[in-house]
C-alpha cells in the first residue's frame, strides 16, 4: 500500500487503486500545475503532491463541509488535533450517547466564525471515524444522517497523517465550487484529474451521491462535455468512472483503460468484490 495521508474515508476513495494508476499519470516533466475538482478523500492529490511536487495545485469540491475541513487541516492542524483528542476521550466514555449528540451538533453548526470552522471540521473527522462504514451521506435537507458504527477503538486521532497532510496542503488553493468552474482556472499543459460519483452499473450496486443531489445521466454528460473542453484547451485530463456502456460511449475516442477495484461501500456483503472501473485519458497510449 502506498503511504499517503488521507484522513477521511470517502465513497469512491482511490487509495487502493493508486498502484494501478501510476502508469497512467502523465510523466513528471509533462505538467507543472495540478487540479482536482472532485477531491473527496484526496488520495490522488496527496500522491501527486508527494511524487510530482507541482509548482501550483488547486483542489475543490461541491461539498462545503469537506472543503472547510481541508482548509482547517492546512492552516490549523494543531488546534484540530487537540479537538480530536477531546472527542476521543469523550467518545470512549459513552460512545452511543456522545455520537448522536455530536451528530446533532454537527448538523446545527454553520460557518459564522473561524471557531465554527474548526469545531465543525473536528466533528466531521470524529463522525467519519465512528459512523457506520465511514459513510458520508446526507438526507434531502442536507443533514448528515449516518448511524453510529461498531468500533472498539476508532482511529479518531491520526496525528501523524494529519500533520503530513497539513504540510502537503501548504500553498494549495482550496475552493468550494461545482466541477464545471474548473475551466475558468486552467490553461494549456495543466493536469486535471476527475473522480466523480460513479455511474451506477445496476439499480442497487452503486453509491452515487454524498450530496443531496444525485449525479446521474445529465451530470455525467455535463462532465464529459467539460472533459472535452479541457482537451480542446490543451490540458492533460484523466477521469475515473464505472465500466458501463453509457460511460464508454460518452468518452468514445479517448484512451480507456480498465482497473480492478474492491467495492467497499455496499449494504450487501456479496456486492463487495473486485469490479472493473475505467481510467479515461486524453493523452498517452500505454
Amino acid at each position: 500500500m502506498i503511504g499517503i495521508p488521507t484522513f477521511v474515508k470517502w465513497a469512491g476513495g482511490k487509495t487502493q487503486l493508486l498502484e494501478q494508476f501510476i502508469p497512467y499519470f502523465p510523466k513528471d516533466n509533462q505538467f507543472d500545475r495540478y487540479f482536482e475538482p472532485m477531491v473527496g478523500s484526496g488520495a490522488v492529490f496527496f500522491y501527486i503532491q508527494k511524487n510530482f511536487s507541482p509548482s501550483y495545485s488547486m483542489i475543490s469540491d461541491i461539498n462545503e463541509n469537506l472543503v472547510h475541513l481541508y482548509i482547517v487541516v492546512r492552516d490549523k492542524v494543531d488546534e484540530l488535533i487537540e479537538k480530536l483528542k477531546e472527542h476521543k476521550s469523550n467518545h470512549m466514555q459513552n460512545p452511543k450517547e456522545y455520537y448522536y449528540l455530536m451528530r446533532e451538533k454537527y448538523n446545527s453548526i454553520g460557518y459564522e466564525s473561524e471557531y465554527d470552522e474548526l469545531e465543525k471540521s473536528a466533528l466531521l473527522i470524529y463522525l467519519n471515524k465512528t459512523c457506520f462504514n465511514g459513510l458520508y451521506r446526507v438526507n434531502a435537507d442536507g443533514k448528515f444522517n449516518v448511524p453510529m458504527g461498531r468500533y472498539k477503538n476508532p482511529a479518531i486521532v491520526q496525528e501523524q497523517k494529519l500533520r503530513e497532510a497539513s504540510q502537503l496542503l501548504k500553498g494549495v488553493d482550496i475552493k468550494a465550487m461545482p466541477f464545471e468552474e474548473i475551466v475558468n482556472y486552467v490553461k494549456k499543459g495543466d493536469f486535471i484529474y476527475f473522480d466523480p460519483p460513479y455511474f451506477p452499473i445496476s439499480n442497487t450496486s452503486s453509491f452515487t451521491s454524498y450530496q443531496k443531489d444525485a449525479f446521474l445521466d445529465n451530470e455525467q454528460s455535463k462532465l464529459a462535455k467539460i472533459f472535452r473542453q479541457l482537451d480542446n484547451k490543451g490540458c492533460l485530463v484523466m477521469l475515473s468512472n464505472s465500466d458501463h456502456d453509457f460511460i464508454r460511449n460518452l468518452y468514445d475516442g479517448y484512451d480507456i483503460k480498465v482497473v480492478k477495484a474492491k467495492r467497499m461501500i455496499n449494504c450487501k456483503s456479496e456486492g463487495r468484490g473486485a469490479i472493473n472501473e475505467l481510467v479515461i485519458r486524453n493523452y498517452g497510449t500505454q
